[in-house]
């Protein structure tokens, strides 16, 4: 009769063989199993499925035998496995699919360079087809040569031309001085400067505050000087270039107010304290003006510009208060 009492070693539990007592002279290989549990589950089921006795229905229900066979509890299976179960169930188990996150990074950058070493050629292919086709060129001969004939009225038509222009720094800069210009102008003309008697023909130029140039009589315009000596020349019959009368032979020792006085004893000419109408007045510093008239009380009205910046005006002053008069040049 079979031992049906359950063993304390899950060895014998195991192999069926042993439960049934039969003598299996090629034993099966040990099952391996995933965790503990399924080992377990597994060796309850070998021990359940052992056959229980049976009875005879006809017999009376006081006289059926009962089954030797006492099942085992639960808590018997219930036990800790043996030193040669840990490595049936460690070899049982799946392998663990994590991956290292840098062998991952690898992977993806070794596949894009996989796609992009792909698409040169493909790239290299089409830059070549470009350029093969851009140099082709067709001979007289080839059939797929073509003749355009352009009627004389198409090649007879201009280009039209929007018209625009871009504008220099030359053209920028004659735009603001003939703006100056025109401002200068307008305060010449509300002055009442050619009622007064002014005739000067360079009113509204530019001066040299203003980077205004050289007159034709090679001073600058609007100073005390050019009006002098533009009223000598006028004085002499010369309105316009060339005049007779000029830096170079007028003042050639200096242009400046201050030098006429040396350039007139230099030259010979008369310089006297005794006012005449035409002369010019030296009244110090570096200003010169034009005598208009001699008055009776002793006083001389001067015609100037640029006592007043820029500007004509006129004023009555002492003969006494001149420094100079120096009589025009002959």
């Amino acid at each position: 009769m079979v031992d049906r009492t359950p063993s304390n070693n899950l060895d014998a539990l195991f192999d069926p063989a042993s439960v049934r007592g039969v003598d299996n002279p090629n034993p099966p290989q040990p099952v391996q199993h995933v965790s503990r549990r399924a080992a377990r589950e597994a060796a309850m089921a070998n021990v359940t499925s052992v056959p229980v006795a049976t009875f005879t229905p006809s017999a009376p229900a006081t006289e059926r035998p009962r089954a030797s066979v006492r099942r085992p509890k639960a808590a018997a299976v219930k036990k800790s496995l043996t030193t040669s179960e840990v490595p049936l169930v460690r070899a049982s188990r799946p392998a663990s699919n994590k991956r290292n996150p840098i062998s991952v990074l690898a992977t993806m950058l070794a596949i894009g360079g996989m796609f992009a070493v792909a698409a040169l050629p493909a790239y290299a292919s089409q830059e070549t087809d470009a350029v093969t086709t851009a140099s082709l060129k067709l001979s007289e001969s080839s059939p797929l040569a073509q003749t355009i004939e352009v009627g004389a009225d198409v090649s007879a038509v201009d280009a039209v031309r929007d018209g625009f222009h871009a504008t220099t720094p030359e053209q920028l800069a004659e735009a603001n001085d003939d703006a100056i210009r025109a401002a200068a102008n307008e305060a010449y003309l509300a002055s009442g400067a050619r009622e007064l008697g002014d005739d000067y023909p360079w009113p509204y130029e530019l001066t040299d505050d203003n980077g205004g140039g050289l007159s034709p009589l090679n001073y600058y315009y609007r100073e005390c000087v050019d009006f002098v000596a533009w009223r000598i020349n006028r004085d002499q019959g010369y309105y316009q270039a060339p005049f007779k009368w000029v830096w170079s032979n007028l003042t050639p020792f200096g242009g400046n107010g201050g030098q006429w006085q040396s350039n007139w004893e230099s030259l010979g000419r008369t310089v006297s304290k005794t006012p005449i109408a035409g002369s010019v007045a030296y009244t110090g510093g570096n200003h010169v003006a034009y005598v208009k008239s001699v008055n009776a009380d002793g006083t001389v009205t001067l015609e100037e510009y640029n006592y007043v910046p820029g500007m004509y005006s006129q004023r009555t002053i002492p003969a006494s208060s001149v420094v100079s008069f120096l009589y025009p040049p002959s």
